[in-house]
């Protein structure tokens, strides 16, 4: 990545490998289900309603309704800055996927880059949203521990034993998961068997029900 966040340097492949999809997390997308901005402003609401509820008691109804409104600047702080960690996260990250491996550059203060090759995918997974984006998380072979913070937010949340690689808030994440999903199948028969497994693992792709409307 250069020293402008969000412009990265031309991905230089091997010979025999080339791009198939690029791409990078919607904002939008990440500030509603990464940085949960409703629950946030659920959270807000309840206390300004608390607030109004125990000052009634005592002041009359509009000085009531101006003490509580004193929530309304800690809310507006506290949206602007996970709206801008959701934007800096967006603008810091890019996803690749060639005929050989998933890449995953992220990073906005320390940029890093983890390499996925295929033959380490033991499975891949799609988990999709009514406005189009989505999740692909890889579940992967491998001998080295992934770090679940190190990887976070671009991590399949809750796997803190199995660590799980995930694209997050994938824009059009069905067709990208299709892309995923040949690539995948092609790479099979010419992808060696990892030392650790004994026997060959199954590679694809599986849809998970569509999730409520983000």
């Amino acid at each position: 990545m250069s020293m402008w966040i969000g412009t990265f340097d031309e991905l230089v492949l091997p010979e025999g490998e080339h791009l198939l999809w690029q791409g990078r997390p919607k904002a939008r997308a990440l500030a509603l289900r990464v940085f949960h901005v409703r629950l946030v402003a659920v959270y807000f609401a309840l206390l300004f309603v608390a607030r109004m509820i125990i000052s009634l008691d005592h002041q009359p109804w509009s000085t009531a309704a101006v003490d509580a409104s004193r929530i309304v600047i800690p809310f507006a702080i506290a949206m602007v800055l996970l709206g801008g960690l959701a934007l800096l996260y967006s603008r810091s990250t890019r996803y690749s996927v060639t005929n050989r491996r998933v890449l995953l550059q992220y990073g906005a203060v320390l940029p890093m880059t983890l390499n996925v090759p295929f033959a380490q995918v033991s499975n891949a997974a799609v988990k999709a949203y009514r406005d189009g984006s989505g999740d692909l998380p890889l579940a992967v072979i491998s001998e080295q521990r992934l770090a679940f913070l190190l990887l976070w937010p671009h991590v399949r949340p809750w796997r803190l034993t199995h660590v799980e690689p995930m694209l997050r808030c994938v824009p059009e994440v069905r067709i990208v998961a299709d892309i995923l999903a040949k690539a995948l199948a092609a790479a099979l028969p010419l992808a060696p068997e990892p030392v650790a497994t004994a026997m060959p693992v199954p590679r694809l792709v599986r849809s998970f029900a569509v999730a409520s409307a983000a």
